[in-house]
């Protein structure tokens, strides 16, 4: 892997101590803690000589220490635990507004089961007040949650104080110190808490393992019902590897913390003054002094973090929190500190760890500069801009991926919701419906259909990028019923970048599929741009009569889909390079067929309504469709067609933001029968020029399905729409 290693906070190597240590329970002493022979005497005391190490570490006994499987289960089983435990007390928990998703989202959970939660806000440093908390304390608070160090700013609570106004009211105190152990001194007693969390692979222990501290007196419900293994804490057979694992490194972090301070530090340090010197005054997100000595992060002002990552791929950092990425929208934590947009959105962030070099950080410097300067556009730096004859990436050069870099559905429909109403009565289709496109009566026999489309690119060929984005920008005119007539580009180019000649083979591709299409480009508009973007203007004829949109569907409507999904999901792997060759290429193929072929064969049938998947995915099109007619559907999803390799890359987690999206969008007004997280995303997976999805009454779909088979077209029958409604979609799942 040729990167700078710049994200220890997201997680950590195994040192090589740790794996040594760890190696005989691989190979040799296998046996079961709780088994009374040799092997089990083995595994047992290897289980508490780590236990030992662990408690040396943060200053407690060793039964106060629970193992688990990691940071995330510490804090499920701490607050969840004392919730339960204490609820004959009280019902309400205070966390902090900065706290990791795994506090949040239990928290979250809690507040469903009656408990109640208070967030204290902080400051624009991410320091949380102990005045504030003070304030939020109620009769029946139970239990405060502040993380020792913010994992995304490094900033470093003041648990102590916070701690000591628990203990006044007769609160229990938990602190997330994932990010902290290690890294800091972290002594339970200087701290005074009750519950502290530990995660192994943040201070180089094997990923899957864990801790929790538990004071002695403490009471809590446990998770884990079985055995009495863990104190009659957390039923399961210990996992005897990663346990020694982790104490081997709790070990080495007690008598290195000294030197890991002083070395992280002078690293951060050294690459704060280097940005500076490159790139002028930095905007840091945290506190400039009670910080972890590893972590900066840094906000670029007006860009998108997503660009800077894609324009410096010889840096490994993180854009936003590296567990929970794939997200859309601003870091919570940035928001809680109030950061404005302009620093926030450009914001990321750089961990160093026990293996960084001062080579490596002078080396970043220069890389994480250039990088900046060239997409600043007010930037007069002499970037370098790769050569002509080097091989483009081109998704290398853009956060987006095709069609799944849509505004976010529930966020378009605020803005469409405001325009005003179209007057003029020649006017057939508007955005009103959100169809594909415009429609224009120019006179009794014909009509003008007008569409415009353009996304980043989806593809690294530059070539295919444009022939992918001049087929999917066709196909919105065929949705409609129309015939193309020309098309117009339009282009957004890095020019300080990528050379022209990318621009001009995107040209080219575009130019050819608009060839095959049967229509000329005729001109079009060009802007400098961070990101390559592009896409046509496509104008089209078609008879008034004939004209196709959402609207128009009735009950009994059979829903006939012409391309597989996926491509979205496809599309993410191969930047992330999960994805093989021949499933590439297979997806490319599918985006870069034009829709011509089956719209033709549409031509030829009573047609109800049609549309054609991108963006907002097969559910999001249809609900659509279901939205314009007033009718509901219901569709099968072992039905729909996948493309090949979707499945085992969406469980890799290649799932683009944009398909998230619009499942979450989607559960306002579908029901997902039995399908787990991973089917729903890729049934709400953001297409870049999918099929036509046409409704039919059942004799004229049995017609249209002929005549697609007849010409080898594909063609799926997915569902039907039921009866008059609101719009509502059903999805099942047929065994």
């Amino acid at each position: 892997m040729n990167q700078i290693y710049l994200d220890y906070n997201a997680t950590t190597p195994i040192d090589p101590r740790v794996a040594a240590e760890m190696r005989p329970f691989l190979d040799e002493y296998f046996g079961n803690p709780s088994s009374s022979h040799l092997y089990g005497i083995k595994a047992r005391g290897a289980v508490e000589k780590a236990r030992i190490r662990v408690a040396k570490l943060i200053n407690c006994r060793p039964q106060e220490v629970v193992f688990t499987s990691g940071g995330t289960e510490s804090n499920n089983m701490a607050i969840k635990g004392a919730a339960y435990a204490m609820r004959s007390h009280g019902n309400h928990i205070i966390i902090s507004a900065v706290e990791h998703p795994a506090v949040t989202e239990v928290t979250r959970f809690l507040a469903t089961q009656g408990f109640e939660i208070s967030i204290a806000g902080v400051d624009k440093f991410g320091m949380v007040d102990p005045e504030n908390i003070k304030k939020l304390l109620r009769p029946e608070t139970i239990l405060i949650s502040v993380m020792h160090a913010n994992n995304e700013t490094g900033t470093i609570q003041p648990i102590a104080a916070i701690a000591d106004i628990a203990r006044r009211h007769v609160a229990l105190m938990h602190t997330d110190a994932a990010q902290s152990t290690g890294k800091i001194p972290v002594d339970v007693k200087v701290l005074d808490v009750d519950l502290l969390s530990i995660a192994g692979h943040k201070l180089y222990a094997p990923k899957g393992i864990g801790a929790l501290y538990i004071r002695h007196g403490v009471k809590i419900e446990k998770l884990m019902h079985g055995a009495d293994h863990e104190q009659n804490l957390r039923a399961g057979t210990e996992n005897v590897l990663e346990i020694v694992g982790l104490g081997k490194a709790c070990e080495i972090a007690l008598k290195e913390v000294n030197d890991y301070h002083s070395h992280t530090l002078n690293l951060k340090t050294r690459l704060i003054s280097g940005l500076t010197e490159k790139i002028g005054p930095l905007h840091i997100n945290g506190h400039p002094e009670n910080s972890l000595p590893n972590t900066v992060s840094i906000g670029f002002r007006n860009l998108n973090a997503q660009t800077i990552m894609a324009a410096m791929p010889g840096i490994a950092a993180s854009a936003g929190a590296a567990c929970h990425t794939g997200t859309t929208g601003e870091s919570s934590v940035l928001g809680a500190m109030k950061v404005s947009p302009e620093f926030s959105l450009g914001t990321i962030r750089f961990s160093v760890g026990r293996y960084s070099t001062s080579d490596e950080i002078d080396e970043a410097i220069e890389l994480i500069s250039k990088s900046v300067l060239s997409l600043q556009p007010d930037s007069y730096a002499e970037v370098p801009v790769k050569s002509t004859g080097e091989k483009v990436k081109l998704t290398q050069f853009t956060h987006g991926m095709g069609c799944a870099c849509k505004i976010r559905p529930a966020d378009l429909e605020k803005i469409l919701a405001n325009l005003p109403p179209v007057l003029d009565p020649n006017v057939m289709v508007g955005a009103d419906k959100r169809d594909d496109a415009a429609v224009y009566r120019l006179t009794d026999d014909l009509a003008l259909v007008q569409t415009v489309d353009f996304f980043t690119p989806v593809v690294d060929d530059p070539y295919l990028f444009g022939a992918i984005a001049a087929a999917n920008s066709l196909s919105d005119v065929y949705a409609m019923g129309a015939r193309p007539i020309f098309a117009l580009n339009i282009a957004a180019f890095p020019v300080n970048r990528l050379p022209l000649e990318v621009l001009q083979e995107i040209i080219r591709g575009a130019t050819d599929k608009a060839t095959e299409a049967g229509i000329s480009v005729l001109g079009g508009h060009s802007i400098e741009d961070n990101e390559p973007k592009f896409g046509m203007v496509v104008s089209g004829l078609v008879h008034p009569d004939k004209v196709l949109s959402n609207a128009g569907a009735k009950p009994g409507d059979i829903l006939v889909l012409t391309k597989p999904i996926g491509n979205g999901i496809i599309a993410t792997a191969n930047k992330m390079d999960l994805a093989d060759e021949e499933t590439v290429h297979k997806s490319t193929q599918w985006m870069a067929m034009l829709n011509a072929a089956a719209a033709t064969e549409m031509d030829k049938v009573k047609v109800s309504a049609c549309t054609d998947v991108t963006g907002f995915g097969l559910m999001g099109h249809l609900h659509e469709i279901t939205l314009a007619s007033e009718v509901n559907a219901e569709i099968d999803f072992r039905k729909i067609p996948f493309m090949e390799g979707v499945e085992e890359l969406a469980m890799a987690s290649a799932i683009p933001g944009g398909s998230k999206a619009n499942y979450e969008t989607a559960t306002d007004w579908a029901s997902f029968d039995n399908l787990s997280q991973i089917e729903c995303f890729m049934i709400c997976d953001a297409q870049t020029s999918g099929g036509l999805l046409v409704c039919l009454q059942p004799e004229e779909a049995e017609k249209y399905l002929k005549l697609l088979r007849d010409k080898n077209i594909f063609a799926v029958v997915i569902g039907k729409l039921t009866e008059t409604g609101a719009g509502y979609i059903t999805v099942k799942y047929t065994e």
